[in-house]
């Protein structure tokens, strides 16, 4: 294989993606193009700009875009219209960003005629995996690079001998152990490693970052109303918000009310386990209240069959299968489902929970008539489930029957 000569690397513009940069530079001799994506990690990314042009890098060659609203949009909200969930409680948080990354990627090695990409995973982790099968499936013959498992420095150590001897800027606490690792944007923070690698200690509460403790939050309880329409969520208190700035505003009040923290041992695609510790405010509401205005909305059978699809869903964006038929089939038939899902649900903070208080909707299913147990309504007929329930019980009272003749 020839030496690949441009390389669109994911650029966070910290330690290690700068070390990836001047590595590439040294090692392959390649002219490498930069992209730093916003997508709402809280932290300011235009230093990438300057740390990349002290690498060397043109400055025609280092793209910072922000793509927080195609974020939420076109990745979190379909995902959120499936309600879902990996191993029942992940919200896949990490997950969901790494398409969009991979995406933007290949779309500026098309325009600049780059024949490879790079990015910073580890050879432990999913974000290879999730990295590498998006730009295959959108570039079939793109060239990877993946430094984490091709160079040869041995610890950390050596990484950080590799920086200084290349002038590359190491902060203080760099030179020590970090006490954890954060990966952020819009969605959540996921914090893993060091401090949190022994699953029977409970996570200092200098871990978490985007929730105040449930035990800090207010007294008294937040409520609010969300409104959606076919099933994405469009304003919250009746004022109408773009997709980014809504999970925003969802984002805070779920920090306000400490909601949204989880510490889970998942199962990771590559086959260990890991222990990480994961805050999704926004999207702890956001799932929710999808789920409450669905409740109203959906017939049982489509509600059912989501649920039944969900977790083969979840299980693909959290492997890394974005891009792929399969996924876009799930997708073509929750969208579907979601045609009626508008309407709009009051929502209660408090104290790290969420309980939906209201729902009303244009489309509800919900017959009041149907339900009421005052006398005199004549929309149902208690007598008709009578012939419905030997209908259901035929089938065992044939093999009660049975067993009954067996021992007899």
């Amino acid at each position: 294989m020839a030496a690949p000569k441009k390389v669109v690397l994911a650029y966070s513009g910290g330690l290690d993606t700068s070390i990836i940069l001047k590595w590439l530079q040294t090692e392959y001799g390649a002219e490498v193009i930069t992209f730093t994506a916003d997508l709402g990690q809280g932290e300011e990314i235009e230093p990438a700009r300057a740390k990349a042009l002290a690498a060397g890098v043109k400055s025609e060659n280092i793209f910072i875009e922000d793509v927080r609203e195609e974020f939420v949009r076109d990745f979190v909200f379909p995902m959120f219209r499936a309600n879902t969930v990996y191993e029942g409680q992940y919200l896949l948080g990490t997950s969901i960003a790494r398409p969009l990354i991979a995406k933007r990627q290949i779309e500026i090695a098309r325009a600049l005629g780059a024949d490879a990409v790079s990015h910073g995973s580890t050879g432990k982790g999913n974000d290879q995996v999730r990295y590498e099968v998006a730009y295959y499936a959108l570039e079939p013959d793109i060239t990877v690079i993946a430094p984490w498992r091709e160079w040869d420095f041995k610890s950390r150590e050596a990484l950080l001998d590799f920086a200084e001897k290349h002038q590359i800027q190491i902060t203080k606490d760099k030179r020590g152990e970090a006490p954890f690792s954060v990966d952020a944007n819009l969605l959540h923070s996921s914090s893993e490693g060091k401090v949190l690698e022994d699953p029977a200690v409970e996570a200092p509460e200098f871990v978490h970052m985007r929730t105040i403790s449930p035990e800090d939050a207010p007294d008294k309880a937040t409520i609010f109303t969300i409104d959606f329409e076919k099933g994405d969520a469009v304003a919250i208190d009746g004022e109408k918000m773009s997709p980014a700035t809504l999970l925003t505003k969802l984002n805070h009040l779920g920090h306000d009310n400490g909601v949204g923290r989880l510490d889970l041992v998942e199962n990771r695609y590559v086959g260990m386990k890991s222990r990480g510790v994961y805050e999704t405010p926004g999207g702890t509401i956001l799932l929710a209240a999808h789920r409450g205005i669905e409740s109203i909305t959906l017939d049982r059978g489509s509600m059912h069959l989501k649920d039944e699809l969900m977790p083969r869903y979840a299980e693909l964006i959290y492997n890394g299968f974005w891009f792929t038929p399969e996924r876009e089939m799930l997708q073509a038939a929750i969208d579907h489902s979601q045609a009626m899902v508008s309407g709009q649900v009051r929502v209660k903070l408090y104290k790290g929970n969420v309980t939906i208080i209201g729902r009303t909707s244009p489309y509800s299913l919900y017959d009041q008539d149907l339900v009421t147990f005052e006398e005199g309504k004549v929309a149902y007929d208690h007598r008709d489930a009578t012939g419905f329930i030997k209908l259901n019980a035929l089938r065992l009272r044939v093999a009660a029957k049975r067993d009954k003749r067996i021992k007899g």
